[in-house]
Order: C-alpha cells, then sequence, then structure tokens
C-alpha cells in the first residue's frame, strides 16, 4: 500500500502544537532546538506558549508550522512514496523528500513568511471561501470581475469539489463575493487572513523569495513530490525548483493534487503536522483511501 504525506499550512497552527514531543521525544526536542538556532530567536516559545496574536502572524505562523510539522514526520521513521503539502506545507513536503536540506528551507520559510506579511500590508487585500459552486463558476465569474490592474480576484485554493477560495483586492473580492452569492453559494465567508495569498498581490514577496531560492540546492527526491501550482507529481529538481517559485502567485490546486496522488497509487494519506483540514479534504475528495494525522 503506497502512502502519501501531506503537510498543513497557515490556517492550522494552533498554540501548543508540538509541546508534548516535546518534553517527551528526544528526537523531536533536538530538531526544535536547531530550529531555534537557526531562526535567532525561540520559534518553541511562540508554538508552545503563543499568544494566539503572534502565532497567527504570518512571519512566525510559517516558520512554526514547518518546524512542528516536519520533526513529527521525522519521528515516525517513515520513509513516504509520494508527499505534498498546501502551500507553505509543499516546503515541509521538499524537506521530507530530500529535495532542500532542513536548515536551507527553515531560512526560506522565515523570509517567506516575513516577505508575505509586508506584502500584505504594503498591497492590501483580502480572501474568502466559496462553497457550493462548480469551479467553472468561480472562474468565470472572477474572471469577469478582474478588468483592472487594481481590480484582481481569482480563484486562490482548489481545496475539494465544490469548496473554493478567493483572493484579490478588497473591492474586487467583495464584489465576486455577492455575485457567488447570487449564483447559489452555499456559503460565502471572508477569511481572516493577513493578505490576498496565492494572487498576483504577492509579487513583492515573490521577487526576492525566488532571489532565495535561487541559491538553494535542490536535490533528486526520495518520493514524488506533488506541487501545489499543478496538481502532479514529478522527480524533477529542475521542475520542482520552478513550480515553488511559481507558488505565491498561484493557486493551490489541492483537489486535483490528491486525485492525481491516488490514481498514482497512494492508498494511505497521512497528514503530519497541526490540525487535522488536509484529512478532512481527502475525505471529501476521494473515496476508498485510507486517512490519517500525526499531531
Amino acid at each position: 500500500m503506497k502512502k502519501a504525506y501531506l503537510f498543513p499550512g497557515q490556517g492550522s497552527q494552533k498554540t501548543g502544537m508540538g509541546s508534548e514531543h516535546f518534553r517527551f521525544h528526544s528526537g523531536f526536542r533536538s530538531r526544535c532546538d536547531q530550529a531555534n538556532e537557526i531562526l535567532g530567536y525561540r520559534i518553541t516559545d511562540i508554538m508552545f506558549n503563543g499568544p494566539d496574536a503572534t502565532l497567527t502572524q504570518t512571519m512566525y505562523t510559517q516558520p512554526a508550522l514547518f518546524v512542528h510539522a516536519y520533526a513529527l514526520y521525522e519521528m515516525l521513521g517513515h520513509q513516504a512514496d509520494m508527499v505534498a503539502g498546501h502551500s507553505l506545507g509543499e516546503y515541509t513536503a521538499l524537506v521530507a523528500a530530500g529535495v532542500l536540506e532542513f536548515e536551507d528551507a527553515l531560512k526560506a520559510v522565515r523570509r517567506r513568511g516575513e516577505l508575505m506579511q509586508e506584502a500584505g500590508e504594503t498591497n492590501p487585500g483580502s480572501m474568502a471561501a466559496i462553497i457550493g459552486l462548480e469551479d467553472e463558476v468561480v472562474e468565470t465569474i472572477c474572471r469577469e470581475i478582474t478588468r483592472e490592474p487594481d481590480a484582481i480576484v481569482i480563484p486562490a485554493n482548489y481545496n475539494t469539489k465544490g469548496q473554493l477560495v478567493v483572493s484579490g483586492h478588497d473591492k474586487a473580492v467583495e464584489e465576486a463575493m455577492e455575485q457567488l452569492r447570487e449564483a447559489g453559494a452555499k456559503l460565502v465567508k471572508k477569511l481572516p487572513v493577513s493578505g490576498a495569498f496565492h494572487s498576483p498581490l504577492m509579487d513583492s514577496a515573490r521577487i526576492e523569495l525566488n532571489d532565495i531560492l535561487d541559491t538553494i540546492t535542490f536535490h533528486p527526491p526520495k518520493a514524488l513530490v506533488y506541487s501545489n501550482v499543478t496538481g502532479t507529481g514529478s522527480d524533477s529538481p529542475e521542475i520542482l525548483k520552478e513550480n515553488l517559485k511559481q507558488q505565491l502567485l498561484k493557486p493551490v490546486r489541492w483537489s486535483q493534487t490528491v486525485r492525481n496522488m491516488q490514481a498514482d497509487g497512494a492508498r494511505h494519506f497521512i497528514e503530519t503536522g497541526s490540525g487535522n483540514v488536509l484529512q478532512g479534504l481527502v475525505w471529501r475528495t476521494l473515496k476508498e483511501v485510507e486517512v490519517s494525522g500525526f499531531q
């Protein structure tokens, strides 16, 4: 039975995550101590003690989730057949597959979180969850609203059938929400995020982040890695790097990802990290698979 390991992204964090493992598992503790040294501050204090207002700041959320999820993966001691991560989680997946070194990835994740937080402040935008419409309906409405460079709204997360997230300028997102309600969406809800992630509003973050990625060595993977921007698996370091460089501005094609993993033989999906969001998305997307989590 092929195993697919899934790593969560922003929104899955919770104060206290990893604290028990830190106390009782030396390997987990060693990896966290290394992360504290690399970052130059104690990310574990924020993970374990919060407060929530600090942990939910993008610049801290992303390193915290990355360190927690990868340290958990190491605890399991398994070799994945295939891996994928939702947004930030793609960095964790690349380390789990041996494509990136832990230190290189953590440094990139730290700057990614800082840059995305800065982009959200200098180029404000928002995101909204849409439930109950076909992908094509959401895509069409977003395309019709996106008329000017300062009125952009695009599908940002294809989470599962009938569940998408849109992202863009505040005014364009509000207009899309109104039209999507009129089109029959069962739920339209603004999300509590600090920017328009996975949209062109993140362009200022992409430029510097890609310069950082160009300094990092991408190794051949030990497991097939599925990229957010394509939803397909690859064992090419060059392709995985190029996909990662496009990630900030492109949609997360998560429903396509897990369907392709199943088509490639995955029968057991294991979410490794805080929360159980990805487990729920797999259950709603696939049939005849085993789903579990480790947090």
